[in-house]
């Protein structure tokens, strides 16, 4: 039984801690029902389950509402730790459609919210590109204007859900000005003319990944989301309330690692003796438990943050991703080493979760690019206060 201590903390209310419950009480009897032989169907099986069952409605605001970050935390923490990707499947509702929840017209999202929401389409964020990967300022792809079209041409990669997804979130260079400036955000669907899956990514922890091509791909001027030129803050914005979240991802998979290795350690025998009364054993249970505990103290103090009225919590948000991610690699590693052999035999848990961690270090913003931002923050704070 995982540790649910945290939820008494003062970054959470009791509507929190509630909602915590029971979405673990659904996913315990729901979860192991999804057959993940086919990547594929399983996540339209998982987006299909978790919209019938009210948890999308939390994955993007409607009607006024504001994006709860602490909900989006709080289930992506608690779907990590039963199922990856049942994770994957839920955050990425929620990125996908981040862009329209944030800055969409009405007309935007009355046409794709209802049904992102109920599970009924898949949502996806073209962000990434081939050459320019994480430096998002230097994107390529471009969208001419022409009449009352736009026309896109360019490529995106690593696009997770690419390939089944309903809706995408693009953006494409359209020239307002150099670099970041000339950006904009749009919303297309898929199957559009012009617009093709040219290659299906395969990955160690396996994920529904593309690379997307756009060859004279037309889109009306109405897809456009927001104002032209402003790809690049609306891109940073809706990335700034989601890298929270993927540290709770990771926080949940190392809280399962926790759980895993004290299982392992307490029925495990040595010499006629639990391995747990080995002293370097319990060494290494109590780092772990120091680092889930460090990483959600991160992770809830970002999303606190945010839900309390910070415009932007790029400090925050990096030094959680950045924190969480990282231990819960450290954390694994533990439970794997502590479980010997069976540690690396496939179908063991600890193995699946060493696999599913090592994607969170890289996307949406690798841990080195979070270093680089919180450096230039603690900069930028410390002249100010000169």
């Amino acid at each position: 039984m995982a540790d649910r201590s945290f939820l008494d903390w003062p970054f959470l209310t009791p509507e929190h801690k509630a909602f915590a419950q029971d979405l673990d009480t659904w996913a315990a009897g729901a979860l192991p029902g999804i057959d993940h032989g086919d990547t594929d169907t399983a996540c339209r099986d998982l987006v299909s389950a978790m919209g019938r069952d009210g948890w999308l409605n939390h994955s993007a605001a409607q009607d006024g509402e504001r994006l709860d970050v602490r909900k989006l935390c709080l289930t992506r923490e608690t779907l990590a730790r039963h199922d990856g990707l049942a994770d994957f499947a839920f955050a990425m509702q929620g990125l996908g459609t981040g862009a329209l929840s944030l800055f969409g017209t009405t007309q935007q999202k009355d046409e794709w919210l209802p049904l992102t929401r109920s599970g009924q389409a898949i949502s996806a964020f073209a962000l990434t590109e081939p050459q320019s990967g994480s430096d998002v300022a230097n994107s390529t792809m471009t969208a001419t204007r022409d009449g009352d079209d736009y026309v896109l041409n360019g490529e995106k990669t690593w696009i997770s859900n690419g390939g089944i997804a309903d809706v995408y979130t693009l953006f494409a260079r359209t020239g307002e000005a150099p670099g970041a400036r000339g950006l904009s955000a749009f919303v297309i669907p898929a199957g559009l003319p012009g617009f093709e899956i040219v290659e299906r990514l395969e990955t160690i922890a396996p994920h529904p990944l593309a690379t997307l091509r756009f060859s004279d791909c037309r889109i009306p001027a109405s897809a456009l989301i927001g104002t032209p030129g402003s790809g690049f803050k609306i891109a940073m914005s809706v990335l700034d309330v989601f890298r929270s979240t993927v540290a709770a991802a990771a926080l949940g998979f190392a809280r399962r690692a926790l759980d895993e290795a004290l299982a392992r350690v307490t029925t495990r025998s040595v010499q006629g003796a639990p391995l747990f009364d080995l002293q370097m054993v319990q060494g290494h249970i109590a780092d772990m438990a120091l680092d889930v505990d460090a990483a959600a103290l991160l992770v809830y103090r970002a999303a606190w943050t945010k839900d309390s009225g910070a415009p932007r919590v790029t400090r925050e948000a990096a030094m959680a991703k950045l924190f969480a991610t990282d231990q819960a690699q450290q954390v694994i590693d533990k439970a794997v080493q502590l479980h010997g052999g069976d540690g690396v035999k496939s179908g063991q848990k600890v193995e699946e979760l060493y696999r599913d961690i090592r994607a969170l270090r890289i996307y949406e913003g690798a841990s080195d690019v979070q270093r680089v931002v919180i450096a230039r923050q603690a900069l930028s704070e410390f002249e100010a206060a000169r």
